[in-house]
C-alpha cells in the first residue's frame, strides 16, 4: 500500500523560503512521474512542479524561477524548495505520485497532478505580507 506524507509547511513572511518534503512508503520516487500541486479553498487545484517521464521537470508559470523540485534518492523523498514566497503562494500543498505518465508533456503532467494515483494529506503554507 502506498502512503505519502508531506512535511515542512508553515507560516512565513513574504520573501522568505520553505522546503517541503514528501516521504513515501510502498513507493519509490526515482524515475517515476511525481510532483506537487496546491489548492486554495474555493479555487481549482494548481499543479506547481513535476518530474515527468525521464526526469524532465516542469513548473507552473507562477512559480518558475522561485521553486525547485528535487528528489533525495537515499531518503526516497520528493522535495520542493520554495524561495521568494508571495502571499499568493498561500495554499495547502500536496505531494502526488503516479504509476506512469507515458508520453505526457510536462504541461499535461502538471495539469493532471491532482488526479494522480496517489497523494498525501497535504501541508499548509501561509505567506503573510
Amino acid at each position: 500500500q502506498v502512503h505519502l506524507v508531506e512535511s515542512g509547511g508553515g507560516s512565513v513572511q513574504a520573501g522568505g523560503s520553505l522546503r517541503l518534503s514528501c516521504a513515501a512508503s510502498g513507493y519509490t520516487f526515482s524515475g517515476k512521474c511525481v510532483g506537487w500541486f496546491r489548492q486554495v479553498p474555493g479555487k481549482d487545484h494548481e499543479g506547481v512542479a513535476v518530474f515527468a517521464e525521464f526526469g524532465v521537470t516542469g513548473y507552473a508559470d507562477s512559480v518558475k524561477g522561485r521553486f525547485i523540485i528535487s528528489q533525495d534518492y537515499a531518503k526516497n523523498t520528493l522535495d520542493l524548495l520554495m524561495n521568494n514566497l508571495k502571499p499568493a503562494d498561500t495554499a495547502v500543498y500536496y505531494c502526488a505520485a503516479h504509476t506512469s505518465c507515458g508520453l505526457m508533456s510536462t504541461k499535461q503532467a502538471l495539469d493532471r497532478l491532482p488526479g494522480f494515483a496517489y497523494r498525501g494529506q497535504g501541508t499548509q503554507v501561509t505567506v503573510s505580507s
